[in-house]
């Protein structure tokens, strides 16, 4: 428990609950208090992560002033509080203003990057949206922008997050601006989810392709000529029914030395090979979840205890006694006082 309590602002990444980070696995399985939208982050994310005492508060079904309660609440009872964010943290979902309340609420405040919703749909289509030869910026139009067309004028790829039922005013703002039907189209939806989609198309198709999928959502479109899917090219060799047989790679001097190195080893066995056990997919562990287990494992388990330190038993030193004198209570005898002898004359 923090000092004055802490709010957490975590980006949960674009969907997918094995996309957060380890930082904000942590941050998660240390809170308190989890607040997220579970339209928007996935529920797996917050279930894997979050202690089973952890209060959870659904953000979509609270108001701005509970969520304010909450803060307060976590001011007063220094409590750990953690607000997943879709996407990056950092570069959107209305976090400076609830940054700045925390702020002067008195809070430890921390913003924990994420892996963002353009990134991941660039990751997905395979390519790389500021190449030098197709744009020199990528343009992030907030859905409320009314720059859309000042933006199309640069000619550069944007990258807008859009509701999908004003997609026709969307279009209309990039052909303003000065982009051709013909301009290449990504739409990205509900990336690296279970039900994402992906589609290649043009301004010219956008508006049609939106309704084909019914999206009426906030969708992300990446527009730009460095989005173009690329040519497959297929060789006519690949496409024949003739088996080559395959070359066998040759052995480097550095290879030839390893494998004499190996095989002259005795001080450790050779294992046996095991037999092969057939596995589904759905049994093999979840390596996401195995990266982030110890630091899970860590923060649940209850703080051990230090061994008490012993007990420092503070002896007084023996104070040295003054030597006594044993005075005699009788009184001493005087010794006789001899006389003189007198000659006789």
């Amino acid at each position: 428990m923090t000092t004055t309590g802490r709010v957490s602002f975590v980006g949960a990444g674009p969907g997918a609950a094995d996309l957060i980070t380890l930082r904000g696995a942590r941050r998660i399985a240390e809170a308190d208090v989890v607040v997220w939208a579970p339209s928007a982050v996935d529920a797996e994310c917050v279930r894997e992560h979050a202690r089973a005492e952890a209060e959870l508060v659904d953000f979509s079904r609270v108001t701005p002033e509970e969520i304010t309660d909450v803060y307060r609440r976590a001011a007063a009872a220094r409590q750990v509080v953690v607000r997943l964010h879709s996407g990056d943290a950092a570069t959107g979902g209305g976090v400076q203003e609830q940054h700045d309340l925390c702020v002067r609420l008195g809070l430890e405040v921390e913003v924990v990057p994420g892996v963002s919703v353009v990134a991941a749909a660039a990751a997905k289509i395979g390519r790389e949206l500021t190449q030098t030869e197709a744009s020199s910026t990528v343009l992030i139009s907030p859905e409320s922008s009314e720059l859309v067309s000042e933006f199309a004028a640069l000619q550069t790829t944007m990258a807008a997050t859009v509701s999908g039922a004003r997609t026709g005013q969307f279009v209309e703002k990039l052909l303003q601006g000065g982009y051709s039907e013909s301009t290449p189209v990504v739409v990205a939806y509900k990336v690296s989810q279970a039900d994402e989609l992906i589609a290649h198309t043009t301004i010219g198709e956008l508006e049609s392709v939106v309704k084909q999928h019914k999206l009426y959502r906030p969708t992300l479109f990446l527009v730009g000529a460095a989005v173009k899917a690329p040519t497959r090219r297929v060789s006519a060799t690949a496409t024949g029914s003739v088996d080559e047989p395959l070359r066998a790679a040759r052995p480097t001097r550095w290879s030839r030395r390893a494998a004499s190195r190996i095989a002259t080893r005795t001080d450790e066995p050779i294992p046996a090979a095991a037999p092969a056990v057939p596995t589904t997919p759905s049994a093999e562990p979840n390596p996401a979840w195995t990266a982030v287990e110890e630091i899970q494992q860590s923060v649940r388990r209850p703080a051990e205890e230090p061994a008490p330190k012993p007990k420092l038993t503070v002896v007084a030193a023996e104070i040295p006694k003054p030597p006594t004198v044993n005075a005699s209570t009788s009184t001493p005898r005087k010794k006789p006082v001899r006389k003189p002898k007198r000659s006789a004359n």
